[in-house]
């Protein structure tokens, strides 16, 4: 029996379709972060140092080029069956990473694992956004919001339990009993419209699609790290990305069914959304990678400690996320969300920019709860905007946009953050203890958190030209999402 707008499920239904969903979720968010964690184990016993980084770089590569393909299949072809099939993608991935060999093996089964990824985070939004319409969706806001919060945060914490108690092949063996759990409760639970139309694949926007990601994302990764911001590799990769984003455009104005429609980016808010998504999933990379490290580093917080030490600003984006829902739900406006949370944002992270060698503990709890504050207003809403944006027939293709910038805006915050830092430390003069090399890593991290502080204002700028579209009351509305002028 398929959800009309007759026999719409009740509260406690939905919430009950959704938990499979959203188990399948936090494992896609999770594996990365654990992994990071498991990484010197890893290397110690199948080698393979010189290699390394690609054990991330092809999960994330994977991932991003994925999305906006398993979003386009979800619209073409029906949302659960492609979920379904995702999720086994990961978990054959998974499995397969945990029986590697050798680094080579790794490599190429974690490219599978992120490919399956890719379909778990969009499947997941688009998914609710066929069982809840747009004015409802607030209800569920806090699911989600808790579960990108363990997966971004929780992630480090909980690798290194596995990996110290269990060993690093259990870091990918952990997803396999989740997976199932999530593919049977999933195919059981799941009661979604059938949608197959019967349209051509945009195989050659798929292809220059996938082309200009990985170009955009490797200049992103090696930058600063591995080549120089102006060398030829870097250079040469920035200028395939850019031609690569003409031929993709130039493909998609031809296409019968386009990969990625360029007409969702026709209305104002989905462009506002995607500086708004890649903001936030800047600050919170950098949030994850370098607060731990100052937190060993110059506050001397061990490995674990350091884990715990982000709660206060995980804690807040669970509580505060469930606000905005509600608020969204019972009257209908959400503009004011974007906007407080690039606020608390940019106060967090310039707040953070002045913490030096000399700061306590509890003040960088304190400057980290308003990011958590922030990314609590934010995360969620972003989403929401997009989707109501957009036409039913685009629902999965907005979804998988704003995936796909968060993914981007992630690799290449996090790429400018480490150039920052590498030249701080540089000034260490090649020491790892002493007064200068912890001053060195105070001086990277203020320079990293004043940057962000400076790119959520451009999401500020972002948030008050978001125009507040009418939520739509039924997913199955035929009425497309049209931008009346602003109320705001």
């Amino acid at each position: 029996m398929s959800t009309t707008e007759q026999e719409a499920p009740s509260e406690g239904r939905i919430r009950l379709m959704l938990l499979g969903v959203m188990l399948a979720m936090l494992l896609s968010m999770l594996d990365n972060t654990i992994v990071g964690t498991a990484m010197p184990t890893i290397v110690r016993d199948v080698g393979g140092l010189d290699h390394l980084s690609w054990v991330v770089t092809a999960y994330i590569l994977a991932t991003a080029v994925s999305t906006p393909v398993w979003g386009k299949l979800g619209d073409l072809r029906g949302r659960k069956n492609v979920f379904l099939t995702a999720i086994v993608v990961f978990l054959i991935g998974s499995a397969a990473s945990g029986a590697a060999q050798t680094m080579g093996q790794l490599i190429a089964f974690r490219t599978v694992q992120g490919l399956g990824a890719g379909g778990l985070a969009v499947g997941a939004f688009a998914v609710i956004a066929d069982l809840v319409p747009p004015r409802e969706r607030g209800r569920y806001q806090g699911m989600t919001s808790m579960v990108m919060a363990l997966g971004t945060i929780g992630g480090p914490l909980l690798g290194g339990v596995v990996t110290g108690h269990l060993g690093w092949r259990w870091a990918f063996y952990i997803n396999l009993p989740l997976g199932v759990i999530a593919l049977i409760w999933s195919q059981v639970m799941l009661r979604l419209p059938a949608v197959k139309k019967s349209a051509t694949i945009d195989w050659p926007g798929i292809l220059i699609l996938g082309a200009t990601i990985s170009t955009t994302v490797l200049a992103a990764t090696w930058a600063g790290v591995r080549y120089a911001w102006t060398s030829p590799q870097i250079l040469g990769l920035a200028i395939a990305a850019l031609l690569g984003l003409a031929a993709f455009i130039w493909s998609q104005r031809r296409a019968v069914e386009p990969v990625l429609p360029l007409r969702i980016f026709g209305t104002r808010n989905l462009p506002l959304v995607a500086v708004l998504i890649a903001v936030v999933g800047g600050v919170m990379f950098g949030c994850s990678l370098y607060l731990p490290l100052f937190q060993q580093t110059v506050q001397h917080a061990s490995a674990t400690d350091s884990g715990l030490l982000l709660l206060p600003m995980m804690a807040p984006i669970v509580l505060v996320s469930q606000f905005p829902g509600r608020i969204m739900t019972r009257t209908g406006r959400y503009k004011i969300f974007p906007i407080l949370g690039s606020i608390l944002l940019a106060a967090g992270s310039f707040l953070l920019a002045t913490m030096d060698t000399s700061t306590p503990r509890v003040m960088t709890a304190l400057f980290m709860a308003l990011i958590g504050g922030g990314l609590g207003c934010m995360m969620q809403m972003t989403t929401a905007i997009a989707q109501n944006s957009v036409e039913m027939r685009d629902i999965g293709a907005a979804t998988a946009a704003v995936t796909l910038f968060r993914t981007l805006g992630g690799s290449i915050a996090v790429a400018v953050f480490g150039a920052l830092f590498t030249r701080s430390l540089q000034n260490a003069d090649g020491a790892h203890s002493g007064p200068a090399y912890l001053h060195a890593v105070a001086n990277g991290t203020q320079h990293i958190f004043f940057l962000a502080g400076a790119l959520c204002l451009v999401a500020l700028a972002a948030a008050l030209l978001v125009k507040e579209v009418p939520l739509r009351g039924k997913p199955t509305s035929p009425q497309p999402a049209k931008e009346p002028v602003t109320t705001s």
